[in-house]
């Protein structure tokens, strides 16, 4: 059996995740190449997709191109919804604004009745 101390069990750590900082900034620099093929300043998901095939992570490549497309969907839906609301919304403010416009409507007709009733009456007055 292999049994590590304190002191090198941390330094295991250390170098384990020095080793994956490494292949993430490797993995980036490698995007950013891409990227600048397609004379682009932003890497996308394809970049870095295409670097990690380039680096020959392929059991890697599949489960996040899954995931992108889960998470692409899931925010299509979350805007759908939105606009949806929006929608509604606008629905409603319209719907409200033309009740308001015949409550509008309905008093100054009112109030012309009324007026033309008080000139009727003052008519017969004189």
């Amino acid at each position: 059996m292999f049994y590590l101390s304190g002191e090198r069990f941390r330094a295991l750590v250390q170098g384990l995740q020095s080793l994956k900082q490494n292949k993430t900034t490797v993995t980036l620099y490698r995007a950013n190449n891409f990227a600048m093929k397609g004379k682009r300043k932003t890497l996308n998901a394809s970049d870095v997709l295409s670097a990690m095939e380039e680096m020959e992570f392929q059991r890697f490549v599949t489960p996040l191109k899954e995931a992108l497309e889960a998470y692409r969907r899931e925010q299509k839906g979350k805007k759908e919804a939105s606009e949806q609301k929006k929608k509604d919304k606008d629905k409603k403010t319209d719907s409200e604004e033309q009740d308001k416009g015949r409550d509008e409507d309905n008093d100054e007709d009112e109030e012309r009745l009324e007026e033309e009733e008080q000139n009727e009456e003052e008519e017969v007055d004189n």
